[in-house]
């Protein structure tokens, strides 16, 4: 028997996935099979999973929580945003082509086989699923079609827990406002409330937590203090990033320049949590800091359009600067290929056919193709003799004579590129820095002596996530809510 409830938030950002996260390490502790399940995300923070497929970071994290591997089950809708109206679709871990946003929202209702399908065979083996939402159920322009909110939770015969964030200001109006533009069909499927990232003295919200109830005819299940060690956790969406940086500090300096279309910025967990580390994002607007030691250029959803914002901010030129005082310069995936000679889209996969200079700093040339590279490997630093892991989820294709000079290998085939004075370095394998080994001697270059285990780190925080949603949350109520599917 295979019972499920789902989270669903006032709005985005209000601590879904993490709380979901604690919910199931919480569970899982007592004995519990359990999976996590989001019917459709938005997000370029992709992981790539075991099946060769890729879903939400947040899932992958989830999945880490219930102790089992992602799978493209746990997120079957995936939309990476490639502009500010249209996004790349991916259906059950596979490219399914690119969608504006108005087209999605007209034909999104043919995905709820798809979505169903995928939620009902993860169940076969879970003995909970803790699905969680995407937004909010109070879009009501958005609720023709539904398949991330109450469109799947009435779908699926799945209760609702609606959650909302005291931080942000407004959390009454936030709840009993959702229950007043809801249907009576939506309304009747939720089953209780929780108030999220609580600072200071919880009972001065008794009266609040009262008024909710009284007004909405739902029990709380909990008001949940702010979780101190959220930072610690990899980051889902790029808006927690500056959060994550701890400019001002001290020790080696990198500098990120945020680009418009980040993506797979789980490149920059490891790095924030190290202590010796002074990791910046930098904002558009601020130039980037002479006092770096390493610029890092992550992952792009769209590689030619951030490289143009990368030219519109400036930032070639304080590159080339930091280049030419002897700094060091590291392009993963999209900034791999930024870094070349030249980009060329000739089928137009991420817009109108071009071709493109690149910032020149490595001497090789990437071609966009249709197939999109996903997998998962395992490699080698040559320079210092240690073992890695990461993931490719990337389109192109990169040559060149730098690329004589790869400086990793994975599979036992060299990989990436780097410059003939090797301060200039690339590679499209994300996930590098989790590699303990590997981190520490990379760092090692930029005086950083490093002991931070960060599986380890992780898997702490989990488990202190868990004891912190087990005190604040009444987890037995929200077992005796869920029901069987």
């Amino acid at each position: 028997m295979t019972r499920a409830i789902m989270i669903q938030g006032t709005g985005s950002n209000v601590g879904k996935s993490m709380i979901v996260a604690g919910l199931i390490r919480a569970c899982m502790r007592r004995g519990l099979r359990v999976r996590p399940f989001k019917p459709q995300n938005m997000s370029n923070n992709a992981a790539v999973t075991e099946d060769g497929g890729e879903i939400g970071r947040a899932q992958a994290l989830q999945a880490r929580a219930a102790g089992v591997a992602p799978h493209t089950d746990m997120n079957p809708i995936l939309l990476k945003p490639q502009s500010a109206t249209g996004a790349q679709v991916v259906v059950q871990g596979r490219m399914a082509g690119q969608q504006e946003a108005a087209e999605f929202g007209r034909n999104k209702q043919t995905l709820m086989p798809r979505v169903l399908e995928s939620f009902h065979r993860l169940g076969r083996g879970a003995d909970l699923i803790v699905v969680e939402g995407a937004g909010s159920p109070a879009e009501t322009n958005l609720r023709a079609g539904d398949i991330a909110n109450m469109g799947f939770a009435t779908a699926a015969g799945v209760p609702v827990i609606l959650m909302g964030d005291i931080d942000r200001g407004g959390v009454i109006a936030q709840i009993v406002g959702t229950q007043a533009v809801m249907s009576e069909e939506d309304n009747a499927q939720v089953r209780g409330f929780a108030v999220n990232k609580f600072r200071g003295d919880r009972s001065l919200f008794d009266a609040g937590r009262d008024d909710i109830a009284r007004r909405t005819g739902w029990p709380s299940l909990g008001v949940i203090p702010w979780f101190d060690q959220a930072h610690r956790l990899p980051a889902e969406d790029v808006m927690d990033l500056p959060a994550r940086a701890r400019s001002g500090g001290t020790g080696c300096v990198i500098a990120v320049p945020r680009l418009p279309r980040i993506a797979n910025f789980d490149d920059l967990d490891p790095l924030a949590a190290e202590p010796g580390v002074d990791l910046r994002m930098i904002m558009p607007g601020t130039p980037l800091p002479a006092e770096a030691d390493l610029v890092l250029l992550v992952g792009s959803k769209a590689t030619i359009a951030d490289l143009a914002a990368l030219r519109a901010e400036g930032w070639d030129i304080d590159l080339a600067a930091h280049i030419r005082r002897g700094g060091h310069v590291l392009g993963l995936c999209g900034g791999y290929q930024m870094l070349g000679r030249s980009i060329s889209d000739p089928h137009g996969i991420e817009g109108p056919p071009s071709d493109v200079a690149g910032l020149g700093h490595l001497d090789i040339h990437t071609v966009m193709e249709p197939k999109k590279h996903l997998s998962l490997k395992t490699g080698h630093h040559p320079a210092s003799g240690t073992a890695l892991s990461g993931y490719e989820i990337h389109i192109g294709e990169t040559t060149g004579p730098d690329c004589a000079r790869g400086w990793l290998t994975f599979d036992g085939t060299p990989e990436g590129a780097m410059s003939g004075n090797g301060r200039v370095q690339g590679c499209y394998m994300h996930g590098i820095f989790t590699s303990d080994a590997f981190r520490r001697a990379y760092l090692t270059n930029f005086g950083v002596t490093s002991s931070l285990v960060f599986d380890r780190n992780v898997e702490e925080t989990l488990d202190a996530l868990a004891a912190h949603v087990e005190r604040y949350m009444d987890v037995d109520l929200l077992l005796s809510l869920s029901e069987e599917v």
